[in-house]
């Protein structure tokens, strides 16, 4: 499976920003999805997870009610809807798979940089 994320730019604190992550392959119905990001001078952090079933979680410190994570299985794709931004979510965004087997993430994308200004 290859990723491919999209749809980053640069949005004014309040707003809003829709990134997907487009994935090749006929499998991708049965990988778990994730989106991470990592900000200026800080690690890479988890951000939210949607199962193959559809399961979702978020890191609750710091999106859970911000943002959503979906996928679309037809289109091989996964979201994450970003409302209420803030500077502090300026990061580049990448996702990542878990295919079956695995024991950790195997498959990521080359990240989309979301930039938040005040």
């Amino acid at each position: 499976v290859q990723l491919q994320a999209f749809g980053g730019g640069s949005v004014q604190a309040g707003g809003s920003l829709r990134i997907s992550c487009a994935a090749s392959g006929q499998t991708f119905s049965s990988y778990d999805m994730a989106w991470f990001r990592q900000g200026p001078g800080k690690e890479r952090e988890f951000v939210a997870r949607i199962t193959w079933g559809g399961i979702t979680t978020y890191d609750a410190s710091s999106v859970k009610g911000r943002f959503t994570i979906s996928r679309d299985n037809a289109k091989n794709t996964v979201y994450l809807q970003m409302n209420s931004l803030k500077p502090e979510d300026t990061a580049v965004y990448y996702c990542a798979g878990w295919g079956p087997g695995a024991s950790a993430y195997n498959y990521w994308g080359q990240g989309t940089q979301v930039t938040v200004s005040s």
